[in-house]
């Protein structure tokens, strides 16, 4: 054996244990969250979309703990998507996992903020819209595809809530700390 074969073998067998013991974790993650309500169904009646969005479905994690992440449903998986809003919710349409559906009576927040569950990105740039999966209270964060897109995105989410544009306007903060 040469002098690398050892520490090659060694290096090897770290990685395999490392790749175990995170496969063991998330199968576990899995068994724990097992009594997590099943995603609600698609209407097949769904209305024609007020808004079409492309991005990112970054996570789902239970509120207020965003590094708790529900893996069950492939809710804990990250994927491009297609953000709709019509009349009877929001449709995300994620490719390599399930559409997700949040119906407007199930949707009780809707946010910006910088980040969650590995995903950080600048100031606001993340959706988080919060809702309830059967009788829990869970964040789903989606990240626009284009930036310009994230304030119509938030306003139409708003106005489905019933309320308005709550983000804050970033270009006015700008030209504040221009003019001091």
């Amino acid at each position: 054996m040469g002098e690398r074969t050892i520490p090659a073998i060694l290096t090897l067998l770290l990685i395999v244990v490392v790749f175990g013991m995170m496969w063991w974790g998330w199968r576990n993650k899995l068994k724990r969250q097992g009594n997590v309500a099943e995603l609600p169904e698609v209407p097949a009646t769904l209305g024609t979309p007020t808004m079409s969005v492309a991005g990112q479905y970054v996570t789902t994690t239970s509120t207020g703990d965003w590094l708790d992440r529900i893996a069950v449903h492939s809710l804990g998986v990250r994927t491009p998507a297609e953000l709709e809003i019509h009349p009877e919710g929001v449709l995300l349409r994620r490719r390599g996992a399930p559409d997700l559906f949040i119906a407007t009576a199930a949707l009780t927040e809707v946010t910006t903020q910088a980040g969650m569950a590995g995903k950080f990105v600048e100031k606001d740039g993340l959706v988080v819209m919060s809702w309830l999966l059967g009788e829990m209270s869970v964040d789903t964060g989606f990240r626009t595809k284009e930036a310009v897109a994230k304030r119509p995105l938030v306003k139409a989410l708003n106005e489905l809530l019933g309320g308005g544009d709550d983000l804050p306007d970033a270009d006015i903060s700008r030209k504040n700390d221009e003019n001091e």
